[in-house]
């Protein structure tokens, strides 16, 4: 039977995560060069309108259709959203109409190629950008979300636990943003000086907006009006806090100063490393889950970084892809049945097993998007060239591949 606070509750976590994409757009926008603002924003657009299209005619279908048989995929059985109505699919959510679920998921297509963007920013021909994004949806994305949601899936039988796509949405594109950064190469003069922000409020307003939308992306997972969605609601809310406040210590400690970049950085570290365990911790233990996090990516964008010497313009590795993956591994640490009786126990509560199956998924996530995305880069750059000439990286991509400028000096 249809709940109606379910379905509006469902409705508007898909507008709220819908909202993400574009306060990715000002996130990173402001942290990019003024010269190439406008082409990071278009990015972050067309993909909704591009992923908005492929996920109603196919995409839906391949990850969450009826599998195969191996689990590897749906099959084409909602080629179009055939038989995807106003009633609901029990395998999925037995209060809402199947229509809202899917458009729900539909959010979350949207913006997990669009964090790969940071990776790549500034270098990327938008015909390369196209082609790759609607390759990687469909042969990345698709698939994993079946592995690991889809009825069916062979991850999902193992006993799996990604609440709101720690594995699916932030481990992947992490991982596909590492591969695309260095095969695509350095940007002109980035060994010579350090790209600062051009716009740190824009990067700011970003990540409040991500904040504020994240509470759809979590809680909406509950696909319920329930003591779930609060509980996933709340653990968000502390795991950000927590983070926030952590990365700005430790700048404080090792600088002397905290900074805004730093701590809105360790916030966003927070959401992400919370997002696969927020409806299967509790409040107390996304403290922990969002402090470590901090800790774990302010070393990744600081050390790591710096010693393998790739260009991840914008840090998606740093903070999606090790964030990502270190909530996965919490999940299989902090995990009770007590706060979700359809999830596990982790390791700390007595399931070393589902530890275990979590540092499976990590593995199986890393290996599968770091092969698909090297394959689809080499396909894309074969078909149209991947990185733009060295004179319209030097002018910027604002005016080279879209003719437009953000900003306009009045004479």
């Amino acid at each position: 039977m249809i709940n109606g606070a379910d379905t509006a509750w469902v409705l508007m976590s898909a507008a709220l995560v819908l909202m993400m994409t574009p306060a990715l757009a000002f996130f990173y926008g402001g942290l990019a060069r003024r010269k190439n603002v406008l082409s990071i924003i278009m990015q972050c657009i067309i993909i909704m309108c591009v992923i908005s299209l492929q996920w109603v005619l196919y995409g839906y279908s391949l990850a969450f259709g009826p599998d195969t048989g191996q689990g590897i995929i749906g099959s084409l059985a909602w080629f179009g959203l055939r038989g995807v109505g106003g009633q609901p699919n029990a395998d999925y959510a037995a209060t809402i109409p199947h229509q809202v679920f899917m458009i729900f998921q539909a959010m979350f297509a949207i913006i997990t190629p669009a964090l790969i963007i940071g990776a790549f920013a500034e270098r990327i021909k938008f015909s390369a950008f196209l082609i790759f994004t609607l390759l990687w949806a469909t042969l990345v994305y698709d698939p994993m979300a079946h592995w690991v949601w889809g009825t069916g899936g062979w991850l999902k039988k193992m006993g799996a636990l990604d609440f709101a796509g720690g594995i699916v949405v932030h481990v992947i594109s992490g991982v596909s943003a590492l591969v695309m950064c260095i095969l695509i190469g350095k940007r002109i003069g980035s060994d010579k000086q350090s790209y600062r922000p051009h716009n740190l409020p824009w990067t700011v307003l970003g990540a409040g907006i991500l904040w504020f939308g994240w509470f759809g992306f979590n809680a909406g997972s509950a696909l319920a009006a329930n003591d779930l969605a609060a509980n996933a609601f709340v653990t968000t809310n502390t795991a950000t806090a927590a983070a926030g406040l952590t990365w700005a210590l430790i700048e404080w400690w090792k600088h002397g100063t905290p900074t805004l970049l730093g701590t809105v950085t360790g916030a966003v570290a927070g959401m992400v490393a919370i997002t696969p365990a927020c409806g299967f911790v509790s409040p107390v233990n996304a403290i922990f889950i969002g402090a470590i996090a901090s800790f774990l990516c302010f070393f990744a964008m600081t050390k790591i970084k710096t010693f393998f010497g790739y260009d991840d313009a914008l840090d998606v590795f740093g903070v999606h892809g090790v964030g990502g993956i270190w909530g996965t591994f919490a999940t299989g640490l902090f995990a009770e049945k007590a706060v979700n009786a359809a999830g596990a126990d982790g390791l700390f509560f007595g399931g070393a097993h589902q530890f275990l199956v979590q540092v499976l998924l990590v593995g199986v996530a890393v290996t599968y998007a770091v092969i698909m995305s090297f394959i689809l880069f080499k396909i894309t750059d074969a078909l149209v060239g991947v990185r733009v000439e060295k004179k319209d990286e030097l002018i910027g991509l604002d005016l080279t591949q879209h003719n437009e400028s953000a900003y306009t000096v009045l004479e």
